[in-house]
């Protein structure tokens, strides 16, 4: 397995995909997924040198090799913004003259510069990087250049590099004009003369570090917003539960026993595979901070508990208790997700757009807002490959079938349409106003719902499909494409997934799903995620502190005004 981790990806690929055809089918299927967590690499990558404390590293990337600083906290939003900063003041520093512009990339940032100053600005941009393992590409000879000073974790796993950088454009002076040696998405030509203005720094897009005060020079222009911008606030709404709570488990073995039903149910109705948390919330938190900046506000919705390492003195984090959005509604304590998802556009202050997430749903590169929502405001929905049965409902359908059947039949009665496809495991993009409409049009199926403690066969699943097709058929949505993977813990393949996933990061959206595991394949299920989270997500997110577990209620936003002109 050594040869293995050590071996360039491209060797390692065909051996992996070797290993997953041809040996794997040998091992009996009980086996297989302990066998395949062995064989496939997903810890940190043997090295021939002791790494010690040494402040760089060289990395392999998808790109090639890359000298990286070491760092314990870091992201990609942080890093984009440092190394313009670095930029700006190398510039600034040497006399020559600069203003931002906008570039097609989202995790790039762009400032431009007189072609007469070039001379100077690249003697200022190779002295700068020459210092702290910085990087100097020619994107476009004699016209762009592409500075960045790449981060690694301490172990090497992820490394934000050139992709982050900040690209130098010479433009040149035509007839009284700057005229950019590119297009950009706003403008190639300024008027040499047009007055400079200083604007912050969520001007040039959604992808910017939190928290940043500084402002940047620039032309009038570039400040306008596109019509392909989205331009209103997002929120998070995730749900978890703490299965290993024995308070909670007293609280499940209670209402058991009040719910006779559910032993004659799908085994999924109940199992414990639901409930199991492995610290998904953790990396699905920490997926949301670094390629999610633009997130406003995240709500936590759980039955009273609360992870003990989140940080819930934080501004933009609000626990909120199922008593708090149930009220007189329904049945609680609940064990039941789809009558808690009956509930969320309930939370007090949440805002009208926002993403649903399970814990098991991560981000997996930075994306921008207009990938779940349109500018207007519509909601996007991405559907599934995967079919609703077309059979009739039966109580041994699982319970996820079942609610995709119920949602069908009431779009046909109230719409005259087929509801087909299942939607893929994604973070959902809702607005409140929808979720309210349904609530009030289907209330009997709502109400229903909410009042059942574990899934039930007559549910609706409101936000995870019912929604998506609603919003569709009333023009409140549109079909929307991502980037994605599901796959099972318990499928032998999903150790090969992880390795490409690891080294590709070419994914918008994953979830790592526990739908039904047998009590022998967990231990190996939680070896697997605490192998490949770390090392995908190894940097703290903005919500992790060592802080005592309590609910909070509803906490005041404190809104950050930028100050600070350079």
């Amino acid at each position: 397995m050594r040869i293995i981790r050590l071996a360039p990806w491209p060797v390692r690929r065909r051996l992996l995909h070797h290993l997953q055809r041809r040996l794997l089918p040998l091992v009996p299927p009980a086996d297989r997924l302990r066998v395949a967590r062995r064989i496939v690499p997903l810890g940190p990558r043997p090295r021939l040198k002791p790494i010690g404390d040494a402040p760089a590293l060289r990395v392999r990337t998808a790109a090639g090799r890359v000298t990286a600083r070491r760092c314990l906290d870091a992201t990609p939003a942080a890093v984009r913004r440092e190394n313009l900063d670095r930029v700006l003041d190398a510039l600034t520093g040497a006399g020559v003259e600069w203003f931002r512009i906008p570039v097609a990339s989202l995790t790039r940032t762009g400032v431009a510069v007189d072609a007469a100053d070039r001379a100077r600005a690249m003697a200022a941009l190779t002295t700068v990087t020459a210092r702290g393992e910085g990087r100097l590409d020619r994107v476009r000879p004699g016209q762009v250049v592409r500075a960045s000073w790449p981060v690694t974790d301490p172990s090497g796993r992820l490394t934000l590099g050139p992709a982050y950088g900040c690209d130098v454009e010479f433009w040149r002076r035509e007839q009284g004009n700057l005229v950019g040696p590119r297009s950009n998405p706003v403008a190639d030509v300024v008027p040499v003369d047009e007055p400079e203005i200083a604007v912050a720094e969520p001007v040039f897009g959604p992808f910017g570090a939190p928290g940043t005060t500084r402002r940047y020079r620039t032309r009038e222009v570039f400040t306008m917003v596109s019509p392909d911008r989205v331009a209103f606030p997002i929120d998070a709404v995730y749900t978890w539960v703490d299965g290993g709570d024995p308070a909670w488990h007293a609280r499940k073995a209670a209402a058991l026993r009040e719910n006779g039903w559910v032993a004659g149910s799908s085994g999924q109705t109940a199992n414990d595979s639901r409930f199991v948390s492995r610290d998904e919330l953790r990396y699905s938190l920490r997926s949301l901070h670094a390629y999610a900046p633009w997130i406003r506000h995240v709500y936590l919705v759980t039955d009273d508990q609360v992870p003990p390492w989140l940080d819930t003195t934080r501004a933009d984090l609000t626990v909120v208790s199922h008593r708090e959005i149930f009220g007189g509604t329904g049945r609680l304590p609940t064990f039941n997700s789809q009558a808690i998802e009956t509930r969320l556009h309930h939370i007090p202050g949440l805002a009208e757009h926002f993403l649903y997430l399970n814990d098991d749903v991560f981000l997996g590169r930075p994306v921008a807002p207009e990938l779940f929502f349109t500018p207007g405001g519509l909601t996007r929905f991405f559907p599934s490959g995967a079919l609703v049965g077309s059979a009739p409902r039966t109580q041994a359908d699982a319970p996820a079938d079942s609610a995709g059947k119920n949602n069908r039949r009431l779009i046909q009665n109230t719409f005259g349409r087929v509801l087909t496809h299942k939607m893929k495991h994604t973070p959902h993009p809702s607005r409140r106003s929808v979720l309210a409409e349904i609530e009030q049009r289907f209330a009997e199926h709502v109400e229903a719902t909410a009042g059942h403690q574990f899934r039930h066969p007559d549910d609706i699943a409101m936000l995870s499909s019912l929604q998506q097709y609603y919003a569709y058929l009333t023009g409140r949505a549109a079909p929307g494409q991502i980037s994605y993977l599901y796959t099972d813990l318990a499928d032998p393949a999903t150790p090969f997934h992880l390795a490409r996933l690891l080294h590709r990061r070419h994914l918008d959206a994953f979830c790592l799903n526990d739908t039904d595991s047998s009590v022998s394949a967990a231990p190996e299920q939680a070896a697997l995620l605490a192998e490949f989270l770390p090392a995908y997500l190894p940097f703290p997110s903005r919500w992790e502190g060592a802080v005592v577990p309590r609910v909070a209620r509803q906490v005041k936003r404190v809104a950050v005004v930028g100050e600070a002109v350079r």
